[in-house]
C-alpha cells in the first residue's frame, strides 16, 4: 500500500475513533482517564424528553449550549444538579469541552449547588482545555482555601503537563509533595505523560522509581507508561522485564491495554510470536460489551499481517457487542485494506449497508480508496455513482483522486468528469482544494484536444473554487480557436477578470487563421 493511501486510510480511521492504535500515545492513555464504554445518555427510561437530549445534538464546538439552558429553566422544567453533572462528564467524554465548561459555568453562576473541591476541579480542567493554562492558574488562585484539595491541585498538575509547561509542573510537584498531595499514582503519571509528551523517555522509569520509594502504588497506566518508554527506544528487554513485575502485583490485574502495548512493540522488532502471544493475553482481558478493545486488537493483527485473526476478532465483536457503530467498521476495513484484503473488505462492507447505522461517506471511502490504489477505477467510480443514486454525498477529495487517476491512465474525458464532480461537491473552508498539477494538465488537454462544450463547461464549473486565472482563459482561447470561433467575447471577459495577458496568450491568438 502506497504511504498516501494509507495516511488518507488512517485520517479516516482516527476522526470516526480518537483511541485508535495509530500511535503509541493513543494505546498508552485510552483507559486512563475513561473506560471507554458508549453508554449515551439521552432520554429517560419513561421517554421523556430530558435536557441533555436538546443539548446533545449541538455537536458544533462553535454553538453555545447555554440558550438551551436558560430556556429549559424559563419554562419551569426542574433542573437537577445530578443530570447537569452527567451532562457535563458526557460532554466532555466526546471531547466537547468549550460546550461542557458553558453547562459547569452556567451551574456554579445559577448557584444551583455549593460547588465542592471535585466541581472545582472539573471546572479548572475545562478552563484548561478551553482557555489555556494561565485561566487555569488564575481560577486555581481565586479558589477559597478549602477547596484547594489534592483533586484541584492535581487538575491544575494536568494543565500544565498537558500544555507541556515543564518548570511550572515540576514546581507545582514540589508544591503538592510538601502539602502531602502527591500520594496517588495519579499525580506521578502526570509527570510520566510529561516527560513522555516532550520526548524524554529515560526520564519517566526515574519517575516510577520514585513512586516505588515514596510508597505509592503504580497502576496499570503508571507501569504502561514506563513500558512505552522502553518501547520507544527499542529496549525490549527492560519493556518485558516491566511487564512481568505487573503480572506479580498483588494490588493489581494486568489490562489488554498493556498487553497490547507490548504486542505493538513486539511488532515493531519483528518479533511476531510475541506479539501473538500479548494479544493472545490482551484479547481474554478485553471488555466483551464494548468494541474499544477489539478494534485495538483488529489493529494490531493488521500489523502482523494476520487475516484470519483480524475476520476471527471481528466475528468475535460482533456477536458479543450490542452493536457495532461505523467507528467499528471503519476499523476493520482500514485493518484489511491495509494487508491488501479488499475482497473481504467488500463483505464487511454489506455488512454495513445491511445495518440500521447512520450512513457516514467515510466507512464506504475506505473500499473505494482501494480500488483507486489497485487500478481498479471502474469499481471506485460505479461505487461512488451508487453513493450518489441514493441521495448521499460524497467527499470532493475521492472524486479528486479517481480524476487524478484516470488522467494518469490517459482516459481524458474521464478524468474531466470526475473532477467536475469534485468541483461540485466544493464547500469552502471544508480543507479540500483541486490538485493544482492535475488542474494544469487537463486544462491544457481541454484547449489542444477538448470539445468546446468540455472547456466551457470545466472552466465554468473551476471558477466556482479557484480564483480565475490565465490557464483558463488559454484553454478557452485555444478550444474557440480550433472550433472556428471568434474569441473577441473571451478576451473581453478575461479583461473583465482583470487576467492581463502575456507572450503565450499572444502566441495563442496567432494560432487564429488569417483572412484572405
Amino acid at each position: 500500500m502506497s504511504s498516501k493511501l494509507f495516511m488518507i486510510l488512517n485520517r479516516l480511521s482516527l476522526r470516526l475513533n480518537q483511541t485508535q492504535i495509530s500511535s503509541e500515545s493513543a494505546l498508552i492513555a485510552s483507559s486512563n482517564v475513561i473506560n471507554g464504554r458508549r453508554g449515551y445518555y439521552t432520554t429517560s427510561r419513561r421517554g421523556k424528553e430530558t435536557l441533555y437530549a436538546k443539548i446533545s445534538p449541538l455537536g458544533s464546538p462553535g454553538i453555545s449550549v447555554k440558550p438551551e439552558l436558560d430556556g429549559w429553566m424559563q419554562k419551569g422544567k426542574k433542573v437537577s444538579v445530578a443530570e447537569l453533572s452527567r451532562i457535563i462528564q458526557d460532554l466532555r467524554k466526546r471531547k466537547r469541552y468549550t460546550q461542557a465548561l458553558e453547562v459547569s459555568e452556567w451551574m456554579n453562576e445559577k448557584g444551583l449547588c455549593k460547588f465542592t473541591p471535585t466541581e472545582h476541579a472539573v471546572q479548572l480542567d475545562l478552563i484548561g482545555r478551553v482557555r489555556g493554562f494561565l485561566s487555569a492558574e488564575s481560577y486555581f488562585n481565586s479558589l477559597p482555601e478549602e477547596s484547594r484539595t489534592n483533586k484541584t491541585y492535581g487538575a491544575l498538575l494536568n494543565c500544565y503537563v498537558r500544555q507541556r509547561q515543564i518548570d511550572k509542573s515540576l514546581s507545582h510537584l514540589r508544591k503538592m509533595k510538601e502539602l502531602g498531595f502527591a500520594s496517588t499514582s495519579l499525580t506521578y503519571n502526570d509527570i510520566m505523560c510529561l516527560y513522555t509528551n516532550i520526548g524524554k523517555y529515560e526520564k519517566v522509569p526515574e519517575v516510577l522509581a520514585e513512586m516505588k520509594e515514596n510508597k505509592v502504588l503504580p497502576d496499570n497506566y503508571s507501569y504502561r507508561l514506563c513500558m512505552n518508554s522502553y518501547g520507544v527506544r527499542s529496549d525490549i528487554a527492560s519493556m518485558e522485564n516491566i511487564l512481568k513485575e505487573m503480572e506479580t502485583q498483588p494490588h493489581m490485574a494486568v489490562d489488554w491495554n498493556s498487553y497490547a502495548v507490548a504486542a505493538n512493540f513486539y511488532a515493531k522488532s519483528g518479533l511476531t510470536d510475541k506479539a501473538v502471544e500479548a494479544l493472545k493475553k490482551a484479547e481474554v482481558r478485553v471488555d466483551k460489551k464494548d468494541g474499544t478493545g477489539y478494534n485495538h486488537l483488529i489493529s494490531l493483527y493488521a500489523k502482523l499481517a494476520k487475516k484470519d485473526e483480524i475476520l476471527r476478532l471481528w466475528e468475535l465483536e460482533k456477536s458479543t457487542c450490542k452493536r457495532c457503530i461505523n467507528r467499528d467498521f471503519v476499523n476493520v476495513l482500514v485493518s484489511l485494506v491495509s494487508i491488501d484484503e479488499v475482497e473481504e473488505a467488500e463483505e464487511v462492507l454489506k455488512g454495513w449497508d445491511s445495518s440500521v447505522n447512520c450512513y457516514d461517506f467515510r466507512v464506504p471511502n475506505i473500499v473505494i480508496l482501494a480500488y483507486l490504489e489497485k487500478g481498479l477505477l471502474e469499481k471506485a467510480e460505479i461505487m461512488l455513482e451508487e453513493v450518489f443514486e441514493k441521495g448521499k454525498t460524497a467527499s470532493p477529495n475521492t472524486w479528486g483522486l479517481l480524476a487524478g487517476s484516470y488522467l494518469e491512465k490517459g482516459e481524458m474525458k474521464k478524468a474531466i468528469n470526475g473532477m467536475k464532480s469534485a468541483l461540485s461537491l466544493y464547500v469552502e473552508n471544508k480543507g479540500w482544494k483541486p490538485n493544482n498539477q492535475v488542474i494544469t494538465r487537463l486544462l491544457g488537454w481541454i484547449g489542444d484536444e477538448g470539445t468546446l462544450e468540455d472547456a466551457e463547461s470545466f472552466v465554468g464549473s473551476l471558477r466556482n473554487v479557484i480564483p480565475v486565472n490565465k490557464q483558463m482563459y488559454h484553454a478557452l482561447l485555444k478550444a474557440n480557436i480550433r472550433h472556428g470561433k471568434n474569441v473577441n467575447g473571451v478576451l473581453e471577459k478575461m479583461k473583465v477578470d482583470k487576467v492581463e495577458e502575456d507572450g503565450e496568450t499572444k502566441n495563442i491568438l496567432g494560432m487564429i487563421p488569417k483572412t484572405t
